[in-house]
């Protein structure tokens, strides 16, 4: 990396379209892009006018698109990339007509609410022959980096257990709650721990050994599986428990565990705020704050240098496919009562902290338009 690319100074600027002005976009990623010093924001796309109207004057954005405009905005000239935030299941239908035009693709996760689905952007991006990343930011973040380095480096001896608790009290409300399973907690949370347990043991499940999921009538969320509990076998008899949940007060922890020691993050997933490590080697103890980043800021600065300087990005859209096999190897387990083999997938790649680690300075949120927080 060059120095002015390095302090974002001196290069050109990627054109981003922000695809969804929900509540991510707007109190995260926007923010953060200013700073990034190698991004620009040039056009908005959104079904809501009144966002397009006040977030477009907010961030002095002249293009302003709806959803069914899309096809005009790939051939305006104005972007080089998109971003897009918009719900699960409507990845793939901007992914791949931008993909296919030669338009970088910075997508949300999960990829999307199927393999076949994100195959077929997989497939869009080698034929346009543009940069595909899975939004995974915290691929970026210092103290899940420094997890995996102490990981490797052997201070907790053979890996052989994870677990991690993921819940939030969500409004009934808002539009998670009535769009099924695709919108539930394993599709909208369970990437996460997934992506977690991969990327900490290096390795792929194999297996989901056993699935499943829970409603409480007083929840409010009708036929949706509100907490849903699973366990994974990886290679070499490793195993990996989460829980994810529409209907626990604000809870997001891990544990990963070894012959030597463990490593605990509390919070683990969270931006916006410091995360927080406590580390257990033999008998000792050691507990460690990592200041909070500009999490969005890092991975879309991150995602442009690549662009800019023709490299592959990490995490890069075979990464968000690996999730989503898994994903779909819990549903199938959810219905069937038993275990379900991992579909394989063989991944060579993985993070390199040292080429990877982000530190922006954090941003505060704004106030956002018609786009609450999901939380009650």
């Amino acid at each position: 990396m060059s120095l002015a690319s390095a302090l974002g100074l001196g290069g050109k600027k990627v054109r981003y379209a922000m695809v969804g002005l929900g509540d991510i976009t707007q109190s995260a990623m926007l923010p953060g892009v200013k700073h990034t010093g190698n991004s620009e924001v040039t056009a908005l796309v959104s079904s809501d006018a009144e966002k397009l109207a006040k977030v477009g004057d907010a961030y002095g954005v002249e293009g302003r698109y709806r959803y069914d405009q899309f096809d005009a905005l790939i051939a305006s000239g104005t972007i080089d990339a998109i971003y897009i935030g918009t719900p699960n299941w409507r990845h793939a239908e901007f992914a791949v007509p931008a993909l296919n035009a030669g338009i970088h693709v910075l997508c949300e996760k999960p990829l999307e609410v199927s393999a076949e689905q994100a195959r077929a952007i997989l497939a869009a991006e080698k034929a346009g022959k543009a940069k595909l990343m899975t939004a995974y930011r915290l691929h970026f973040e210092p103290a899940t980096l420094d997890a995996i380095r102490r990981i490797r480096a052997g201070e907790l001896g053979d890996v052989l257990a994870f677990t991690s608790c993921f819940g939030q009290m969500l409004d009934p409300a808002n539009h998670r709650a009535h769009h099924g399973i695709e919108a539930g907690p394993l599709f909208d949370m369970g990437a996460y721990p997934i992506n977690a347990i991969r990327y900490l043991f290096g390795a792929e499940p194999v297996e989901v050994v056993s699935a499943v999921g829970t409603r409480h009538p007083e929840a409010g969320f009708g036929d949706l599986d509100d907490t849903i509990t699973v366990t994974l076998r990886l290679p070499g008899d490793r195993f990996a428990q989460f829980v994810v949940s529409y209907y626990l007060n604000g809870v997001e922890t891990l544990t990963i565990a070894g012959t030597k020691g463990s490593i605990t993050l509390n919070p683990a997933y969270t931006f916006g705020k410091s995360l927080e490590q406590i580390r257990t080697i033999g008998q000792d103890t050691e507990h460690q704050v990592f200041n909070a980043t500009d999490q969005f800021g890092g991975e879309m600065k991150y995602f442009s240098d690549c662009i800019l300087e023709d490299r592959t990005p990490e995490p890069d859209g075979e990464e968000g496919l690996a999730d989503i096999l898994v994903i779909e190897a819990v549903v199938k387990a959810l219905k069937s009562g038993g275990p379900v083999a991992v579909e394989p997938l063989a991944r060579s790649r993985r993070i390199d902290p040292d080429a990877q680690e982000q530190r922006l300075s954090p941003v505060s949120p704004p106030e956002t338009v018609n786009a609450d927080s999901p939380t009650r």
